[in-house]
């Protein structure tokens, strides 16, 4: 499916979803009783589900260097003010996020400047969860692409290709940095050949993974980083819910904030499927 293709069928659903708001007081009933139901990972939309691959983003959400990187202060209360209002600082790479090609080059696309037509891509979900449950520094390898592509058929075009190791589940915990007694970080990420062979054979615009780095814990260079991001494509750490997830035929939607000259930043990642 080619970017163009995914556009219109998002589009075909919004219309279809903005029919059946139109269609009388029992299709508006059902709207507003939607609306005050407590929120799901997964919701139903005309064209099939919506699932979130974000993680909440609070203070204590580990980091790549190991310190805070949020910070939240409360500056006006419902209470005593009669609205809410809360200032944030936070470094853009924390949390579910995007790196923007500027990252790592001197003139790439900021985050402002990636197209909107990129944010949007078919998704080949790569599950080396098994491999990653023997060793943390697993990596995707060109041969896991190989053997994807066996199974599922050609890389979509203008395609986000995805790490699923299963990191995820420790999010909560000092497993997800997985410092060893070398002092280094041990997760799995993709390795600078796959990187290459994604750029030379295929058209994908991301690449996203479910750990800290595009680059396993212990790279010594952030090659994939130094490989990927300067050629203006994109990558998402830190995404959520990949297993849940089919190797083909879901959506990705990239929510990447728009601030002038930005590195990248905190990111609303959902899939549709």
């Amino acid at each position: 499916m080619c970017g163009h293709d995914v556009i219109a069928s998002v589009r075909a659903q919004v219309l279809s979803r903005r029919h059946l708001l139109l269609g009388g007081a029992a299709a508006g009933a059902a709207v507003t009783a939607a609306s005050l139901a407590p929120p799901r990972a997964a919701a139903q939309t005309a064209g099939g589900t919506i699932r979130d691959l974000t993680h909440t983003l609070s203070p204590d959400f580990p980091t790549f260097f190991g310190e805070p990187q949020f910070a939240i202060e409360q500056l006006f209360h419902f209470d005593k003010d009669g609205f809410n209002l809360f200032k944030y600082t936070v470094n853009e790479h924390t949390g579910t996020h995007v790196d923007a090609p500027l990252h790592f080059s001197a003139d790439g696309q900021s985050v402002d400047e990636i197209p909107v037509d990129n944010l949007m891509a078919p998704l080949a979900v790569v599950d080396i969860a098994a491999k990653a449950a023997e060793d943390p520094d697993a990596q995707v390898t060109p041969d896991d692409l190989k053997a994807w592509i066996a199974a599922n058929g050609d890389i979509p075009e203008r395609a986000c290709v995805a790490l699923y190791s299963g990191w995820e589940r420790f999010v909560s915990s000092d497993k997800f940095r997985n410092v060893g007694d070398d002092g280094k970080m041990h997760f799995p990420g993709f390795h600078v050949e796959a990187a290459q062979m994604l750029i030379e054979e295929t058209s994908a615009v991301g690449i996203a993974v479910d750990t800290l780095s595009l680059d396993y814990g212990p790279s010594p260079d952030f090659a994939t980083h130094y490989k990927w991001l300067p050629t203006n494509r994109w990558g998402v750490e830190c995404v959520a819910g990949l297993g849940e997830l089919p190797p083909t035929g879901a959506t990705i939607i990239l929510g990447a904030p728009k601030h002038a000259g930005g590195s990248g930043g905190p990111a609303r990642v959902f899939a549709l499927v």
